[in-house]
């Protein structure tokens, strides 16, 4: 009985969820998302840098998120991945770009891709060549620490999540959403290499929420463990595609907090 109702509501949420896919992930998205910035460009490196950049300051307002991309890629000027070969960079000084993102640690990010470009001639590589997304994320980490290294001693950020410490890396596995998924919609699909298959969910509060109350996550933390219960849930549901949900995840979370829809609180069945 207790299995045939949480069937049954995993299945209406299965349904809810594909129904605000297409609600979200619309082009008119894009304008106010912190995705417009690589859609600004058309050089793949171009794409890249700006991807993984809009996506670290990429917590927050959204409004706020925007105005501070604004600032950052306007010190970058027009073509952001020469700005970081040339060195550019090395001119910035400590102010805030966003929040808690300064432009020393702008240089920071700088210098790092800079050092991957040199040594692999992109970014896609880093993570095509690991097992598990998780461990692209680990092996990028280390290669923007060792790039940053003082007396050969690698220097970590803390804008650049540690998935061996357990965190959920929201904001790299974003840029990877941003830069793997091609429906050619709001996601660029610029990476040939790694199947949105193996992609995670960009795990954030407002996301682990709404998971909870559709009965889809029930793990409390919103750190690694949460993003792999999830993402095998939505495998499940879309096994080519799991991270497509993250739009309908994102969509009903904004209707919980503006109170413009009951859909899923005053569904109960949803939640056994």
């Amino acid at each position: 009985m207790g299995e045939g109702r949480a069937a049954k509501g995993l299945s209406r949420a299965r349904r809810l969820l594909d129904s605000w896919v297409p609600r979200v992930n619309r082009h008119e998205f894009i304008q106010n998302d912190p995705v417009c910035f690589p859609h600004r460009y058309s050089s793949a490196p171009d794409i890249e840098v700006v991807a993984f950049l809009a996506a670290t300051i990429a917590w927050g307002r959204r409004d706020l998120i925007l105005r501070s991309g604004e600032r950052m890629f306007g010190l970058m000027g027009k073509h952001p991945y020469d700005y970081l070969m040339s060195g550019g960079w090395k001119k910035l000084k400590t102010a805030c770009v966003h929040r808690t993102f300064f432009e020393d640690d702008l240089a920071y990010y700088c210098r790092g891709l800079a050092a991957c470009y040199k040594k692999y001639g992109g970014l896609e590589k880093i993570f095509s060549s690991a097992q598990d997304v998780f461990d692209g994320i680990a092996a990028f980490r280390e290669e923007m620490a060792a790039a940053n290294a003082v007396r050969r001693v690698p220097v970590y950020s803390k804008h650049i999540a540690n998935p061996a410490a357990g965190s959920a890396c929201k904001r790299v596995n974003l840029a990877l959403r941003w830069l793997v998924r091609r429906d050619g919609i709001v996601d660029l699909g610029l990476w040939k290499t790694i199947s949105p298959s193996r992609l995670y969910i960009p795990l954030d509060i407002h996301a682990g929420r709404t998971a909870r109350a559709l009965g889809l996550l029930t793990r409390k933390q919103d750190d690694r463990k949460a993003v792999e219960e999830l993402t095998l849930r939505l495998r499940a549901f879309c096994r080519e595609d799991p991270v497509k949900y993250d739009f309908a995840l994102f969509g009903l979370g904004i209707n919980f907090q503006k109170n413009l829809t009951t859909e899923v609180t005053e569904n109960t069945e949803l939640r056994t």
